[in-house]
């Protein structure tokens, strides 16, 4: 018998897919927490990916893309081990927060400890019992509280293994990220583990170009890995690195109207806002301070000075940018039915004879 797949004291072995709960710190009025863990294990060989969400318990999108993909027949032949976690910071999705009660961000407690506070212990919990017995992983994000984001890949796009699972993913921006101290990327670097972040959409929001993005992602990393048969894509996706990226901010207090939207084109001076006293008099514009492509916004109409408004991605070919953000939107239409395509057909059959 092949060796069992173990997380939390659970055995799980090929051919087995089990529901597991890791037991985490109680709440203080003695009701019990854990980590929720959907393990699916295939009954051939192959790499081990976990996929995550909601370490900011207000970053919901991830929740449902990973509701979906675990119940997709697209898993269904999967070789290796798949690892899902709905949520890590349970405590978080329950005050609708993006911190732990302790008020500590849980992507900067890694690589955390037994006896450290709340968030390090849970952090050290999941690192040891998760991502230590993967191979590679998915990590799943949203924009911050009245901030979204255009769907990306954040990574380490010098390694050439995790941009080649970058480029799988299938989204028009990838942007090399670099790793920094206390976050799941750091630790899991360490470890040896190649981890994609995906970015998209905005927190305690669920949006649907933004969950079809990142389930279609995951099953294109996953086809990648080869944990799941290839198949032949209609429409591929050619994505553009972007090495740097900043934000413009609010250059005056007041309401704002927001004129540039996510995946705008813009160049250098254009107008992305203007902002306004209460009596509508025009106090000032906000521009754009370089050539490139908004990959976030803030959402809500009301800004303080110094507060960061649109982040914007520079690239060299800004224009093909465009278009391929325009091709992801068409084939995910998010308005109506997915628009078939080679990822929607049973393993192995191709899209009419192409």
């Amino acid at each position: 018998m092949k060796k069992a797949f173990e997380i939390g004291g659970v055995k799980v072995f090929p051919g087995e897919t089990k529901k597991i709960e890791v037991p985490t710190v109680p709440l203080y009025t003695d009701t019990s927490m854990s980590i929720p863990v959907f393990v699916k294990r295939g009954k051939r060989d192959g790499p081990t990916l976990f996929v995550s969400a909601a370490i900011h318990g207000d970053e919901l999108n991830g929740i449902e893309i990973i509701s979906r993909l675990i119940n997709s027949p697209a898993i269904n032949k999967v070789k290796g081990t798949l690892v899902a976690v709905p949520f890590v910071n349970g405590y978080g999705v329950l005050n609708q927060s993006r911190y732990l009660p302790d008020r500590r961000d849980l992507n900067r407690s890694f690589p955390g400890s037994k006896k450290g506070s709340l968030a390090s212990r849970i952090g050290y919990l999941f690192l040891n019992e998760v991502v230590a017995k993967c191979d590679y992983g998915i990590d799943l994000h949203t924009g911050a509280i009245h901030r979204s984001n255009l769907p990306q890949i954040r990574a380490n796009l010098d390694d050439d293994i995790t941009l080649g699972m970058a480029k799988a993913f299938g989204v028009p921006v990838l942007v090399n990220s670099n790793l920094r101290d206390g976050s799941l990327r750091q630790a899991a670097a360490e470890l040896g583990v190649k981890v994609l972040l995906y970015e998209a959409g905005e927190a305690l929001r669920f949006d649907e170009l933004s969950i079809r993005a990142g389930q279609k992602g995951i099953v294109n990393v996953m086809r990648h890995l080869g944990m799941l048969p290839k198949v032949r894509r209609s429409r591929v996706i050619e994505p553009f690195v972007a090495r740097q990226s900043g934000w413009v901010r609010a250059s005056d207090s007041g309401f704002v109207n927001h004129l540039k939207m996510l995946g705008d084109f813009v160049e250098k001076g254009d107008v992305l806002a203007a902002i306004k006293d209460p009596f509508g008099v025009l106090l000032d514009t906000v521009k754009a301070n370089a050539k490139g492509i908004v990959i976030g916004k803030q959402n809500i109409p009301l800004a303080q000075e110094g507060e960061a408004m649109y982040h914007i991605a520079y690239f060299s070919k800004p224009g093909e940018v465009v278009e391929n953000i325009e091709m992801m939107q068409d084939t995910l239409n998010p308005d109506g039915e997915l628009i078939p395509d080679a990822d929607n057909l049973p393993d192995g059959e191709p899209l009419n004879g192409q």
